[in-house]
């Protein structure tokens, strides 16, 4: 498979249904692409940095990633704004958290949440998160992940957000 065939893939699961349906679709397609090594070594050679855009539809918005994490890397708790991502394992482990939100942020203060649940995410794994689900992604060691934003980040402001005890 290409990166043109597979963004073609994603453009007709999602036009076909905007919705959840067609955001499933989606990560089924991302499971299918990790298990395509040519793809997966094309889409993510070595050298990939830690966020690179591979293709970004013109017309729905939806952005294809790569990520080549180095060594450990933990990111805060967030969301992706008004948009959903799908995490896409390609090598390596990533330990996802989810997170409940008890306090939203403000325009002076981060938003508070606690700890739902642990999981990892291995290689052939793709995992959805939908607009507003909290989430938190640890690596200890070098990973690789495709994934699958509705709209690119890069142009999203979020609001950070710290963990804190559930008696907090």
């Amino acid at each position: 498979m290409t990166l043109e065939e597979f963004a073609a893939q994603c453009r007709d699961a999602i036009t076909a249904d905007p919705g959840p349906g067609g955001r499933e679709k989606i990560c089924g397609l991302v499971r299918e692409a990790l298990k395509d090594q040519a793809f997966i070594a094309a889409a993510i050679p070595d050298g990939t940095p830690e966020r690179h855009v591979l293709y970004e539809d013109p017309d729905l918005g939806f952005t294809i990633l790569a990520h080549a994490y180095a060594g450990a890397k933990q990111s805060p708790p967030h969301d992706h704004g008004p948009s959903w991502a799908i995490y896409g394992q390609a090598a390596g482990d990533t330990m996802m958290t989810d997170w409940e939100c008890v306090a939203r942020p403000t325009e002076t203060a981060p938003g508070k949440v606690t700890r739902l649940r642990d999981y990892a995410l291995h290689p052939g794994d793709a995992y959805l998160y939908e607009a507003g689900v909290l989430h938190s992604p640890r690596r200890d060691g070098p990973t690789r992940l495709l994934r699958i934003e509705g709209m690119n980040m890069d142009r999203v402001k979020r609001q950070p957000y710290v963990a804190v005890d559930a008696a907090a």
